[in-house]
């Protein structure tokens, strides 16, 4: 598999009023394309951060990052973010939040009919044709995060990375994204990465977790490759002796060797 985005010796340092804060150190990740990586840890662990350095938002103080075999320097259309909070703008319709991302990455060498073609499938691909008109208000805080996902793909990003995008939703919801998610993935072969505080939800969609130390200095714990089967079925994977294992593996890392003292 071509590796679509590698880490190498990435440490990232933050100049605060009390002297250096060392967030990152001796970061080293490779990931193939069409892979789903997860990222996991306590909190203050870097892992938006380390997300961020990825999406080109945020500078490594040492070592490189690469997309697709170029530096990374910057956001770019080929690295489509997804962030806990939707960022829409309220004034547009969900149609014109998606077709401005659509514009600013295909307007150049397309026309506008192909451009609102591109607009409409995004929305088939994440199930809201019904509600393209709807503005931001008008619509449920799930469907809201499927429009940030739809904005995000209709830029055919190499690369999806996604900051706990259902972590703001209800349990039914967010069980409900994770397995549209799923399927989505599936017919886009998109590589993905992912933060997450939640192991059911690292487990159930991804073929690699890795586990963050905690921070200051916070780098790799342990990766672990997820072999379940796809496509994955929820209810299936709640009798799952391979489930299990790997959710307890998850679970010993973060609260046996990464449990934090007590106050």
């Amino acid at each position: 598999m071509e590796k679509f985005v590698q880490l190498d010796n990435v440490d990232v340092k933050f100049s605060t009023k009390k002297g250096v804060f060392h967030a990152l150190r001796d970061i080293h990740l490779s990931i193939d394309q069409g892979q789903f990586f997860t990222l996991i840890g306590h909190s203050g662990c870097g892992k938006s951060t380390l997300l961020n350095i990825v999406a080109g938002l945020q500078d490594a103080t040492e070592g490189t990052a690469l997309c697709a075999g170029r530096e990374i320097k910057g956001p770019g259309p080929e690295r489509g973010v997804v962030f806990q909070n939707h960022s829409l703008l309220p004034w547009l319709t969900c149609f014109d939040n998606i077709y401005l991302a659509v514009e600013r990455v295909f307007g150049a060498q397309e026309s506008k009919a192909k451009l609102k073609q591109r607009t409409h499938d995004a929305l088939a691909l994440v199930g809201l044709t019904h509600a393209e008109h709807k503005r931001p208000q008008e619509i449920s805080g799930g469907m809201k995060q499927r429009v940030g996902i739809a904005r995000a793909l209709a830029m055919e990003p190499k690369v999806l990375l996604m900051d706990e995008p259902f972590g703001a939703l209800d349990a039914l919801t967010r069980a409900h994204l994770q397995d549209e998610l799923m399927k989505i993935v599936a017919a886009t072969r998109s590589t993905v990465i992912m933060v997450t505080h939640d192991v059911d939800e690292a487990v159930l969609l991804s073929d690699q977790i890795v586990m963050m130390t905690n921070g200051p200095a916070a780098t790799i714990g342990e990766i672990l490759a997820v072999d379940l089967p796809k496509p994955r079925d929820r209810l299936a994977l709640a009798n799952d002796p391979r489930y299990h294992q790997l959710r307890a593996r998850v679970l010993e890392f973060l609260y046996q060797r990464q449990m934090r003292p007590a106050a």
